[in-house]
């Protein structure tokens, strides 16, 4: 059973919403800045007050379970639990949202990832944001006993799944791999009639599946056909199918550096004045992307601090 889903847009109009994903969660040589190796919970907290305090519109935490022995020299095997270090960051934080940058869902039991996000909506007074995915790693689906081939079948209709378990406090549902009637699951979310849900992946089927089932949708990886036409097509078939339901559209920075840096910031990344680094990000916003993963070259926590609050001074307000 498909369902239609209620849309959620949730970045002011007009605006173009700046978010992190938080130091040392996620300890990957493509994520992590070499410093964060040695990083841990103390740095964590403070990063993410600090983009609670500069206005950043979210903090976000990645997911995998377990990694294979083979991939954990350039993946690492660090990567922490996205609902517990989102609970953790909630308790000191007031306003930054929360964003789960994927949730690998297929993994799960869908009920049982209503059930975590509705509590965490709950004790952050309504701050989630859901970001959900596939998956790539067919080993770690092998570990957990799930199977890897039809995954994205798997996820459309957790998503369908979801989508009713935290609008509804009794949510029915009859699909081929799941039925609920008559369970009811709570506490309920603070944000009405649910949290957002942001659909992650660049493939045309991960697009696809943004348009049909999601709020917003969060690229991983630059989308082989471009991302001005990876917008155009998730557009397209959204307004095939839903008319005008409004859609949050997200993108990726290059990694930058507010300023003139003292050290080799390497190829692809980008320093400059606040004004030369919004100008890239302005140039999103005209493709149609609303919120932007902001990433920085940094060579520790207080440099990330001092690129966070000059990042939020002299670049934010010229977006």
């Amino acid at each position: 059973m498909s369902v239609t889903p209620t849309a959620v847009p949730i970045v002011p109009a007009g605006t173009l919403a700046c978010g992190l994903v938080l130091p040392a969660v996620a300890q990957s040589r493509l994520i992590a800045e070499p410093w964060e190796s040695q990083a841990g919970p103390a740095e964590i907290l403070r990063v993410a007050r600090e983009c609670d305090r500069r206005g950043f519109f979210y903090v976000a935490v990645c997911d995998h379970v377990g990694i294979p022995r083979a991939k954990a020299p350039a993946m690492s095997t660090v990567w922490y639990d996205p609902i517990a270090t989102l609970g953790f960051v909630a308790a000191a934080t007031e306003r930054v949202r929360l964003l789960s940058y994927v949730y690998v869902l297929p993994y799960r039991h869908p009920l049982i990832a209503a059930k975590a996000f509705a509590t965490l909506d709950r004790l952050s007074e309504g701050r989630v944001i859901v970001g959900v995915g596939a998956g790539h790693l067919e080993e770690e689906f092998t570990t957990l006993g799930v199977e890897f081939r039809g995954r994205g079948q798997r996820l459309d209709e957790a998503i369908d799944v979801l989508q009713a378990a935290l609008q509804h406090e009794y949510p029915e549902h009859s699909g081929r791999r799941w039925a609920l009637h008559d369970v009811g699951v709570a506490p309920r979310p603070v944000q009405q009639p649910r949290p957002p849900i942001w659909v992650g992946g660049s493939t045309e089927a991960a697009l696809r599946r943004a348009a049909l089932r999601g709020d917003g949708w969060l690229p991983q990886g630059t989308p082989t056909i471009g991302l001005a036409a990876a917008i155009r097509l998730v557009r397209e078939i959204r307004a095939e199918r839903l008319g005008d339901a409004p859609i949050d559209v997200g993108a990726t920075s290059e990694r930058l550096y507010v300023g003139r840096p003292r050290f080799e910031i390497g190829a692809g990344a980008r320093a400059g004045s606040g004004d030369e680094l919004a100008e890239p990000l302005r140039a999103l916003k005209a493709l149609g992307v609303n919120h932007v993963g902001i990433r920085f070259r940094t060579r520790s926590c207080d440099e990330l601090v001092e690129q966070i609050a000059a990042f939020a001074e002299e670049v934010m307000p010229h977006l």
